[in-house]
């Protein structure tokens, strides 16, 4: 009943979302709420709802301030000389800007965070992409393909988690998987390559030169601080390394940074107040997704769903596959990143597979080496579940039900291509 109920929940919310009836903030609030009385549990809704909420709201403080933070930086100018030197590079052409794209989300992706990485790179390109008229929709499945594949690293949170889950080092299960890890870069950037071939001939090659400077309005311009720039370079380093360190818990990092590039850049209380003003929409927008995420979250954990579709997804695994379950857990590792999340997926559910397996021969590593080719890697930028999804749909400006029909089947690919690698080198 709870296993029937939990899909039943999630095939509902993906079919409103997907087909635009409602907003996602309602469906993540009414699809859960509705279930979880259908199933009993209305004497309980208030408590997992609130301690839904209150399990996301670290996540919550961090984007919203991340947001602030990152506003500032771009208004202050300093993503300016990025986004002048890429046009310079490509010369407009959209096969070599989508490429580039797909480089430059690997790249900041090294530090394991999709928040920082969809905040560094989305508003760097996203004038680049709106200048030429190229599709906000390749922007954002490019960076998605870019970003999930690096979230395979030891550092990142899929690998931690498997480790923590099963007591095993991080290491010692991404390092075997480093030539399917080759070959998941190198079939990113084919389907860059791909994608950016249909824009070059859908609108061309522009030979021009492009002065970002000139494009700007007045009122853009008047909050430029190009005589700051090495400041607001260093301070965002300086946020990213305490980010990649922990020298502080993440939301008070991005706090502290945020007042102090405000103060810096802009030290009048006016213009602090216009500042903020200023990234409202996007804060507001965002922040509100991710607290109804945590009522979604919290429904489904608290009422024992999530734990009653793990039973049900292990019960219906055939016993005449049981000793290739670690290949068939890689090819399903992907779309599964829409059914649970990070934690319940590998806190929740990998111990039970895990378990299973072992009974047909197959080691646990093998099981959580097969789980992070796609479960909340390639899979984490369009999955409902987590909050970095609604971070890049919102600074990308496009619908959650078009970036997935758009990128599903290249980041499926991508998992489909490291598992056939890993399973021919014999990592699963």
């Amino acid at each position: 009943m709870l296993a029937t109920l939990g899909f039943l929940t999630i095939a509902v919310f993906l079919f409103l979302i997907l087909t635009k009836k409602v907003s996602v903030i309602v469906a993540l609030i009414i699809v859960p709420l509705v279930f979880a009385l259908i199933g009993g549990f209305g004497a309980e809704i208030g408590p997992l709802m609130l301690d839904g909420i209150q399990s996301v709201a670290p996540t919550g403080i961090m984007l919203g301030f991340a947001i602030l933070f990152f506003g500032v930086m771009n208004n202050a100018g300093l993503f300016d000389p990025i986004i002048s030197r890429v046009l310079k590079m490509v010369k407009g052409d959209p096969l070599k800007i989508v490429v580039g794209t797909a480089v430059i989300a690997m790249v900041t992706h090294l530090d394991g965070s999709g928040a920082s990485t969809f905040l560094i790179t989305i508003p760097a390109l996203l004038p680049l992409y709106e200048k030429l008229k190229m599709s906000r929709l390749v922007l954002a499945g490019v960076v998605a393909l870019g970003a999930g594949i690096m979230n395979m690293m030891p550092w990142g949170g899929p690998a931690a988690r498997a480790g923590s889950a099963l007591g095993l080092d991080p290491s010692a299960i991404f390092s075997p998987l480093i030539p399917a890890m080759i070959a998941g870069i190198i079939w990113v950037l084919v389907v860059a390559y791909i994608l950016g071939k249909r824009e070059r001939k859908r609108l061309g090659v522009h030979d021009f030169e492009y002065n970002y400077q000139q494009e700007l309005s007045d009122e853009d311009r008047n909050m430029r601080r190009p005589k700051l720039f090495l400041v607001n370079l260093a301070i965002t380093i300086l946020a990213i390394v305490a980010l990649i360190k922990v020298w502080l818990p993440l939301p008070i990092v991005f706090m502290v940074a945020f007042a102090v590039a405000l103060l810096i850049n802009y030290p009048k209380p006016d213009d602090q107040q216009e500042q903020v003003k200023s990234q409202a929409l996007g804060m507001v927008t965002v922040v509100s997704i991710i607290f109804a995420a945590g009522i979604f979250t919290g429904i489904l954990g608290g009422t024992g769903m999530i734990e009653a579709m793990a039973l049900a997804m292990v019960n219906i695994i055939p016993e005449g596959v049981g000793g290739s379950m670690a290949l068939l857990v890689a090819v399903i590792s992907m779309p599964i990143s829409l059914l649970f999340t990070p934690d319940a997926y590998y806190f929740g559910v990998l111990p039970v597979l895990s378990q299973s397996a072992e009974m047909y021969g197959v080691a646990s590593i093998e099981m959580a080496r097969a789980s992070i080719l796609g479960q909340m890697t390639t899979g984490f930028p369009l999955s409902p579940l987590t909050a970095a999804t609604f971070l890049l749909i919102g600074l990308a400006r496009v619908e959650l039900g078009d970036h997935q029909k758009f990128i599903f089947k290249w980041a499926f690919g991508t998992t489909i291509v490291m598992a056939i690698v890993a399973w021919i080198t014999g990592a699963i």
